[in-house]
């Protein structure tokens, strides 16, 4: 089955695209990851750190649907899981919808460390924008949310289409 060439991006996309690789690298690089923990006090690999906090903005979930909002195999979320849960920082819980199935989320620890990890992270980023006026700040983060929920959006369509039979 042919694809379709991809549009042409505007100028304006390619700066986007390319401040958000630059703000990606810098935010992901291992030292950074290193010295968000050590500031907040937790020591957590990324991936567990990047679960813990799905599972605080939506708690709680299947590890599939885990899986799905983080973009990884369920494999991975289930080892995290089992990691976290050893740990302390998770537990899991009978799911309301169906008796068979299992949700994920925080214990009080978990709650704990998620709320100083972000208390580090938004520290630092503080002094990053300290010179922004409060509107500019308004503005990027309304922004950011859009955009966000625009790429969920489009990863959920892409993937339906990725999935409908061919003839």
């Amino acid at each position: 089955m042919p694809t379709e060439p991809l549009p042409t991006a505007s100028p304006e996309v390619i700066e986007i695209e390319r401040a958000l690789s630059r703000i990606t690298y810098l935010s992901t690089r291992a030292r950074q990851h290193e010295r968000l923990m050590a500031l907040a006090g937790v020591p957590l690999d990324r991936a567990a750190v990047a679960l813990l906090r799905q599972i605080a903005d939506s708690e709680p979930l299947r590890p599939g649907e885990l899986a799905a909002r983080l973009g990884v195999e369920a494999s991975h979320v289930t080892r995290t899981v089992q990691q976290l849960q050893k740990s302390g920082y998770v537990t899991r819980v009978p799911d309301p919808d169906d008796g068979r199935a299992q949700r994920i989320q925080l214990t009080d620890t978990g709650r704990q460390a998620i709320d100083r990890i972000r208390e580090a992270g938004a520290r630092g980023m503080q002094l990053a924008l300290a010179e922004w006026a409060p509107e500019e700040l308004r503005r990027l983060a309304t922004l950011f949310h859009r955009m966000v929920d625009d790429f969920l959006t489009y990863a959920v369509e892409d993937e339906k289409e990725q999935q409908l039979p061919t003839t």
